[in-house]
């Protein structure tokens, strides 16, 4: 952007001249391209975590947990969930039953600032 808050244009001669020039080819549509642009880290290990709630309580009464213990948490059934990777919150979500399996549906996107 320019003093006068102006933004400046592309000089289209420089683009004519490199219109000889061979040009790669990109596969159709933006999510193709997206993807293809990901590609370097589509083996990169992350760790996923969905937080349905949290409880505090004395070693002693964790260690007297045993199969079937209802264990009360701070959240309340319906409320949404955090999901966190790699330790930071990135969206929150619902739980949802799919195939018998439980599951996380995101409902919100969290946009951290960047420092």
């Amino acid at each position: 952007m320019s003093e006068d808050g102006n933004v400046p244009l592309p000089n289209l001669e420089d683009r004519a001249a490199a219109a000889d020039a061979p040009v790669a080819t990109e596969p159709e549509g933006p999510t193709s391209r997206i993807a293809a642009d990901l590609e370097a880290v589509f083996d990169v290990p992350v760790q996923v975590s969905a937080v349905l709630g949290r409880a505090r309580m004395d070693i002693g009464d964790l260690l007297k947990l045993g199969p079937g213990t209802v264990l009360e948490l701070d959240r309340k059934v319906g409320e949404a969930i955090d999901i966190y990777v790699n330790n930071r919150l990135v969206a929150r979500g619902e739980v949802v039953l799919v195939e018998e399996k439980l599951g996380v549906t995101m409902t919100e996107i969290i946009k951290a600032e960047r420092a």
